[in-house]
């Protein structure tokens, strides 16, 4: 399952340098993801990176020899992007859901070092992600990669603890991955990614409680099964093809690997790979005609008449039916994910009208330990990446505005004399739990100040005044009604719970 932005332009240097890839995915231009106008830029450099360089680096090697002031290039390094607080109130909308639904299903969060040894991810069957690590040497002689996926660690974790934990267990979280990859439309260098996986559970009951989950997050954001599918397969599929032709177990994963490729380039561009593994041509061809099938039904009629796979995904389609979710889920048998380390169900969530990549996948992976040292453990698991969910939001248009801070009041003093008392309102208010932004300049008018409350979507002016002042109290306006009225400044935790109360009785 493959989603800090402070890496430093010399290691992002490095990496690009020393990264080797194959991966031929034409380049497509770059759209924002989070969508907001703004000026370009606004990065900034760390103080704890000294590159004497950098400002050479940032500029043109004419604008040097010119002898005109060099600019520092304000673009954050490719494929990775600025968070403008617009776009942090998307950011944290999205991982409020997430969060929400996680916790709706019993899961505990967890978290891992973003900075991770080289080896974890280097399993050596092919994947893509091993081609696209951000990977280097550090001071140490250490070989280590910015992770680009979060189940590796989830599983060094597991691991390390040596069997104490206890199982079964249902962990998610929310990491930042890092791909060298070529851009596409929902796809960065850098991305965030909802994970959420169950250890312990031998059986698609599993598998089950995660497409119920990935189904909860698509409705409460608005989104429908006329919008979203998922489709569902299972690794046994392709095993039992290939026992069937004679192939040996220790190729079934390198295999299901290159079959995922097809899914982008032709059978030629991966023949040199089928014949590193052994493999002939039309042992391919024999399997890309059995994924072309698109019931459980017509699979079953290909394989054994007592076939684990089909018992395991009929299973499966009954659960999700128990779930109510039966209208999102399709067998797909072409649906294979690249990932070596699947054994089982795998499962993908798509756009139905087909403009956008895949938004979400995951699936069985009980031998992942088994990689490490470790002793085969029953998993399963998602990842739901903040890219391409975003896009789809956009084109459906179900994505809130995100324009305005939206806090509850703002507070103001009419002159510089009331600046102190401005101070205790809105102190008075902060601690009765209100979000209050505090006009920080005196000298601001009245014009501009309610201007400011406008544009950030505030609910309440507070004006400090001279008369109200004297008689203990402020002035607060209602910004959607334009209603005023005096509050004695001694009643203000009183009056926030009346609003509190009113707010409820129109909801």
């Amino acid at each position: 399952m493959i989603i800090s932005l402070g890496i430093s332009r010399r290691v992002a240097a490095f990496t690009t340098k020393t990264f080797h890839t194959h991966y031929t995915r034409p380049s497509y231009a770059l759209t924002s993801l989070y969508s907001t106008t703004k000026p370009s830029g606004g990065g900034r450099v760390s103080n704890a990176i000294t590159d004497e360089q950098l400002l050479n680096k940032s500029s043109s090697s004419k604008s040097s020899k010119s002898g005109k002031k060099i600019q520092l290039d304000t673009n954050p390094p490719k494929g990775t992007r600025d968070f403008y607080p617009d776009d942090m109130r998307l950011r944290t909308w999205l991982f409020d859901q997430w969060h929400d639904v996680a916790k709706t299903y019993g899961f505990s969060q967890y978290d891992a070092p973003v900075l991770e040894s080289e080896s974890l991810y280097t399993r050596k069957a092919g994947e893509e992600v091993t081609q696209q690590l951000y990977n280097f040497v550090d001071k140490g002689d250490r070989r280590v990669a910015l992770r680009p996926e979060m189940t590796p660690s989830l599983a060094r974790m597991v691991m390390a603890q040596k069997g104490g934990l206890t199982l079964p267990l249902k962990w998610y979280s929310i990491p930042q991955c890092w791909r060298y990859e070529r851009m596409t439309r929902g796809r960065r260098r850098e991305h965030f990614q909802w994970n959420m996986d169950i250890w312990g559970i031998n059986g698609v009951e599993a598998e089950a409680e995660l497409l119920s989950a990935m189904v909860t997050f698509f409705e409460n954001v608005g989104l429908t099964s006329k919008d979203v599918g998922i489709k569902v397969n299972s690794r046994l599929v392709i095993s039992e093809v290939l026992t069937e032709l004679g192939i040996p177990e220790e190729k079934f994963a390198a295999t299901c690997v290159l079959v995922d490729k097809l899914e982008k380039v032709p059978i030629d561009a991966i023949q040199d790979d089928l014949e590193e593994l052994g493999l002939d041509r039309s042992v391919v061809e024999k399997l890309t005609s059995v994924l072309t099938n698109n019931s459980i039904e017509s699979i079953a009629s290909v394989l054994s008449p007592d076939s684990a796979a089909v018992k395991q995904l009929s299973q499966l389609m009954d659960l999700c039916k128990s779930y109510s979710i039966d209208d999102w889920i399709l067998f797909d048998a072409s649906v294979v994910r690249g990932l070596a380390y699947y054994t089982g169900v795998v499962f993908e969530a798509f756009d139905r009208k087909g403009e956008l990549r895949a938004i979400a996948g995951g699936g069985r992976y009980d031998k992942l330990l088994q990689t490490f040292g470790g002793e085969p453990t029953p998993a399963a698991g998602f990842g739901f990446g903040d890219a391409v969910i975003v896009e789809l939001l956009k084109e459906r248009n179900v994505l809130p505005s995100f324009d305005k801070s939206r806090f509850d009041t703002l507070v103001f003093a009419l002159n510089k004399d009331m600046y102190s008392a401005a101070i205790d309102v809105a102190s008075r208010l902060r601690k009765s739990g209100q979000t209050v932004d505090l006009i920080l300049d005196s000298k601001k008018k009245a014009k501009w100040v309610f201007k400011h409350a406008d544009r950030t979507g505030c609910n309440y002016v507070a004006m400090v005044a001279p008369d109200e002042l004297e008689k203990g109290e402020v002035s607060i306006k209602r910004m959607d009604v334009g209603k005023q009225s005096s509050v004695k400044i001694d009643s203000l935790h009183e009056w926030v719970q009346d609003q509190g109360k009113d707010q409820i009785k129109e909801e």
